[in-house]
């Protein structure tokens, strides 16, 4: 098969299993159909039993990850449109993010101290919990390797994702506002998803919570690089 046929082929399958994932996971909410986990395992099964090289697939998939720009700028929408849900909560919006933040920032620390990894590896998992488009711009500042960065950012938003209601039954968090600002927070577009399963109200606090979050981190992280470096 040539080069082009298996660019082609890479770009519609990564296209079909994120649509069909997405479309099971809506009629069975099982973790393991999630398309942030599915989708990207039924690819990897795709390129290996094809073996299709790396340099094929990303002939024209690439363009899909040139779309994570576009797809900051749109972050815009939700704070316009949920305007008033901002001006009702800021203090809830606030301490979300702020804890959000320095818990992302201190977990990924600590783990970095207490296991020996490479220095790419270790430097790309400090923006692991903030949405993609935020993290692969501020893991620069820390010397890190976006593609590392997005699958650390993948994994932790799935992990949360799974975990997330267990959680909520254990620490008693009843309220959509803690819930909604704890999944933003912790696991930004994952996290978004599963608190729109929950409910209207938690997956606003949680879009605003992600948003205001990742913002924060491309701001703060010259600032955080220099003093956890």
């Amino acid at each position: 098969m040539s080069d082009s046929l298996l660019a082609i082929l890479s770009l519609v399958a990564t296209l079909g299993f994120y649509y069909l994932t997405k479309l099971a996971y809506r009629r069975k909410r099982i973790i393991l159909l999630a398309p942030m986990l599915a989708a990207p395992l039924a690819i990897i099964a795709l390129v290996l039993a094809v073996d299709i090289p790396l340099d094929d697939y990303y002939l024209y998939t690439h363009f899909l990850v040139m779309m994570l720009g576009p797809a900051t700028i749109a972050f815009a929408v939700p704070i316009y449109q949920e305007r008033d849900v901002i001006r009702r909560y800021p203090i809830t919006l606030t301490l979300g993010v702020i804890t959000g933040l320095m818990l992302g920032l201190l977990s990924s620390w600590i783990l970095v101290q207490l296991f020996p990894l490479p220095d790419e590896l270790a430097s790309s998992m400090m923006v692991r919990s903030v949405s993609t488009p935020f993290a692969v711009e501020a893991v620069s500042s820390f010397g890190g390797v976006p593609d590392i960065t997005a699958m650390l950012v993948i994994m932790t938003g799935i992990i949360g994702m799974a975990v997330s209601e267990t959680v909520f039954k254990v620490a008693k968090i009843r309220t959509p506002l803690a819930k909604g600002a704890a999944l933003g927070a912790a696991s930004h577009g994952a996290g978004t998803a599963k608190a729109r399963e929950l409910g209207r109200e938690e997956g606003v606090i949680a879009s605003l919570t992600m948003i205001f979050t990742g913002v924060a981190m491309v701001i703060g992280a010259p600032l955080f690089a220099s003093v956890l470096g």
